[in-house]
C-alpha cells in the first residue's frame, strides 16, 4: 500500500580487483588474547591461501603491540597496530571510527569479527556505515569462485545457510567461538608491524567509562567459553537452589558453570552461561549435562565437546543420541553421590 519504502545505497560498479588480503579483528580482554582470536587467524589463514592473499591482524587497544609477537609466532603475514589511551576500554564509537578508517585506507578483501559481545556490537555498525553485507554467528567459512562462501544456523538451527556477498568489499562476518581450530604456533614467523596513527576527539565522546565490573567471573567463576570442562544444568535440575548442585560438582572438577536456555529464561543462571544456538559455543574436553533434554538449539552449542555425559531421568531424551555416556536416574540423588566419589578420589591423590 506504499506505507513502508526501504531507501538503498544504488551499486555502482567496483574495481574488487583493488580489495586483497584476509584480515581479522583481534579481541583483547583483561591483558589476554582472546582464543577466539587465534582461531579467527587459523581460518583466516586457510582463506587467505587459497586466495594467494595475505593473512592480517588488526590490534586495537592501548598498549597491544606487545601482543603482535604471539600472532607473528602463528604465522600472521602483516600486524596492523592501532593504539590509543582512548582505546584502553571498549566502546562502539571509538573502535568503529578506527576500523572504518582503516578499512576505508587499506582495502582489504575479507574481515572476518569474533562473534562475542563486543564483535556483534561493531560489526553491524561498521557494515551500516561503509553499506557492506555481514553475515552473524558463522559456524564456516570457505572459498567458492573466489567468493567468500559463508555458512551459519537457520531456522532455529534446522537448517545451514550458505550466503554470499558478490558486489561489496570488504566481506565481513562474525564468528563463533570454539568452531575453528587455532592457529598453530611455528615459532618462525616473520610478520610485517604496521603502526597506525590514531586520532581521537576525546572532548566528542558521549560516553566515558568510569569503572567495570565484571560481575560475571565473581557469580559464576570460569567463562563456559574459555573452559576445558563444563557442567551443565536444564530444566530438569528444577530449581535455581538445585543449581547448587550444579556449582558443587563444577567446583570439585575445577569446570564453569553452564546452563540450557530454559534454566536461563527461569532466571536460575545468568544469561552469560547459557550454552547453545542464542548462547555460547562451547567445545572442552568434558561436557556434563544434567537435566537437558537436548534440543537442537542446545546442541549447536555444545555437540563439538570431545566428551559428553548425560544425566536425565528420562531414557527416551534426545540428548542420549548424541552423549558418549548417559546416566538415567535422578540427578538429585546422582550428582552428590558423584561429586563425593571425586572428592574421595582426589584426597587419596
Amino acid at each position: 500500500m506504499g506505507a513502508i519504502t526501504i531507501q538503498r545505497k544504488k551499486i555502482e560498479d567496483v574495481d574488487l580487483s583493488k580489495f586483497q588480503d584476509v584480515w581479522i579483528v583481534a579481541e583483547i580482554k583483561d591483558s589476554h588474547i582472546r582464543n577466539v582470536s587465534f582461531e579467527l587467524l587459523g581460518k583466516a589463514k586457510e582463506l587467505a591461501k587459497e586466495l594467494n592473499q595475505k593473512t592480517c591482524v588488526l590490534l586495537l587497544g592501548d598498549n597491544v603491540k606487545r601482543f603482535s609477537e604471539e600472532f607473528t609466532r602463528r604465522g600472521a603475514d602483516r600486524i596492523y597496530v592501532a593504539e590509543h589511551e582512548a582505546l584502553k576500554e571498549y566502546y562502539t564509537g571509538t573502535y568503529s571510527a578506527v576500523i572504518i578508517g582503516v578499512i576505508s585506507k587499506y582495502n582489504p578483501n575479507i574481515v572476518l569479527y569474533p562473534a562475542t559481545i563486543n564483535g556483534r556490537d561493531i560489526a553491524p555498525r561498521i557494515a551500516a556505515n561503509l553499506h557492506l553485507g555481514l553475515t552473524a554467528d558463522c559456524t564456516g567459512l570457505s572459498i567458492q569462485d573466489g567468493l567468500l562462501l559463508q555458512t551459519r544456523p537457520a531456522f532455529g538451527g534446522n537448517i545451514m545457510a550458505d550466503i554470499i556477498c558478490r558486489t561489496s568489499r570488504p566481506q565481513m562476518a562474525t564468528v563463533r567461538p570454539n568452531v575453528m581450530e587455532q592457529a598453530a604456533i611455528q615459532n618462525n614467523g616473520d610478520a610485517e608491524i604496521i603502526e597506525l596513527s590514531i586520532k581521537v576527539d576525546l572532548q566528542g565522546l558521549k560516553v566515558k567509562t568510569k569503572e567495570v565490573i565484571n560481575e560475571t567471573a565473581a557469580a559464576c567463576g570460569i567463562p563456559v567459553c574459555e573452559a576445558d570442562t563444563i557442567v551443565s544444568g536444564g530444566r530438569g535440575v528444577g530449581s535455581k537452589e538445585n543449581f547448587k548442585l550444579i556449582e558443587d560438582l563444577a567446583n570439585v572438577l575445577n569446570a564453569a558453570v553452564g546452563a540450557s536456555r530454559a534454566a536461563v529464561d527461569l532466571g536460575w543462571i545468568p544469561k552469560s552461561q547459557q550454552v547453545g544456538q542464542s548462547g555460547n559455543t562451547v567445545s572442552p574436553r568434558l561436557y556434563i549435562a544434567c537435566g537437558i533434554s537436548g534440543t537442537i538449539q542446545h546442541l549447536v552449542g555444545m555437540k563439538s565437546s570431545d566428551i559428553i555425559i548425560a544425566i536425565n531421568k528420562d531414557p527416551e531424551a534426545a540428548i542420549f543420541q548424541f552423549a558418549n555416556y548417559g546416566i538415567v536416574g535422578d540427578l538429585c540423588e546422582i550428582l552428590p553421590l558423584l561429586t563425593k566419589a571425586l572428592e574421595d578420589k582426589l584426597n587419596e591423590n
